[in-house]
């Protein structure tokens, strides 16, 4: 939808102007707190038309920390700085930089990274057809996703068996109801942090 996508620039090339005083804040800060760590986290991911590009967000995470894709609260790996940053989604805040190149949209299926993308098979691969999103209805339901995974004994199992499953099915309803006035609704609920 052309109409989408115009919102999407202006609101990103907006948000980004506005919000650069706090961005430039947590550079600093995070380059104050771990001087060795990098200030962006890169990381490929799967976007729209199976496409991979870079998704850039705030790092919150210990040099060399390892381990993989799935982030459990209260993880050794997680800096203190990074701990906040993630508990408020301020991490996420460069993502408006994906957003106005068009790689990504405000508001969509989180993108995946290539080993979960890859288990769309299907009707579920019209997921691909949409740019994914910072947000979406599966980011506002499960909003505690790391707190879910830390009451998980094994939270990579649930997460491939209770949560990917849900959030695939969340995104092809979205797909089916998808509007404007959806997506303002969607960015609101995301701002008030609520579900």
């Amino acid at each position: 939808m052309f109409s989408k996508r115009l919102f999407d620039i202006t609101a990103s090339f907006a948000g980004l102007i506005l919000l650069s005083p706090v961005l430039l804040f947590i550079a600093i800060w995070l380059r104050l707190a771990i001087p060795d760590n990098p200030v962006f986290f890169r990381q490929i991911r799967v976007g729209r038309h199976g496409k991979l590009f870079t998704l850039v967000k705030f790092c919150t995470m210990k040099p060399g920390h390892g381990g993989n894709s799935i982030t459990v609260a209260g993880e050794s790996r997680i800096t203190t700085v990074g701990r906040f940053l993630r508990r408020y989604k301020l991490d996420e805040l460069p993502e408006l930089w994906n957003v106005l190149i068009g790689e990504m949209s405000l508001v969509g299926p989180r993108p995946d990274v290539p080993g979960y993308a890859d288990k769309l098979t299907g009707n579920d691969r019209r997921i691909l057809n949409l740019r994914p999103g910072i947000t979406g209805l599966a980011t506002l339901k499960y909003s505690n996703e790391e707190e879910l995974l830390a009451q998980q004994s094994e939270p990579v199992k649930f997460n491939d068996e209770v949560l990917f499953p849900d959030k695939v099915r969340i995104n092809l309803e979205y797909i089916e109801n998808r509007s404007f006035l959806l997506d303002i609704k969607i960015i609101i609920l995301t701002v008030l942090g609520r579900r």
